[in-house]
């Protein structure tokens, strides 16, 4: 039997210790300190800094200051937990609706995409000389020979 975070804390430990106090009537005694800690590993995750304080302490609680100790984690769980909502909207009368809207109206023209290199002219990076790049600059070959390192394919 777990404790899901659903209902009061303090009913589910009173339904624990009703159902130990049943065992009890057919000849199976469970001992308090037992029921503490069947109450305890029962406890979700969120309660998990609890169960670490409790086994910190030397003293051990009976059941009525579990209860008690759990009630008060449980408010402060509540009060820790931040609410949240998800905004949507929708803009009326969007402008880029509009701008699409007005060129869409005109004449139809043709897509023409051009390239970075018809459009300019293109430059080494290492010498900074129009019309090549780099991995087809002569002086950058050179000067990777000059440092030891492998020479690149040349490409044309």
């Amino acid at each position: 039997m777990k404790y899901k975070g659903k209902g009061n804390i303090r009913e589910y430990i009173l339904e624990m210790s009703h159902i130990a106090s049943k065992l009890s009537a057919l000849k199976l005694i469970l001992p308090e300190e037992l029921l503490v800690y069947l109450v305890l590993i029962s406890l979700p995750s969120q309660f998990n800094q609890f169960k670490v304080n409790y086994n910190c302490i030397k003293e051990k609680w009976s059941l009525n200051e579990l209860i008690s100790h759990c009630v008060q984690e449980e408010e402060r769980i509540k009060q820790d937990k931040t609410e949240s909502a998800h905004l949507a909207s929708t803009s009326k009368g969007s402008k880029k609706r509009k701008i699409k809207e007005a060129a869409n109206s005109g004449p139809p023209r043709k897509h023409h995409k051009e390239t970075k290199e018809e459009t300019k002219e293109s430059r080494c990076f290492f010498c900074k000389g129009t019309n090549q790049k780099k991995k087809n600059c002569t002086k950058y070959h050179a000067w990777r020979a000059k440092k030891g390192l492998p020479e690149l394919p040349k490409t044309n």
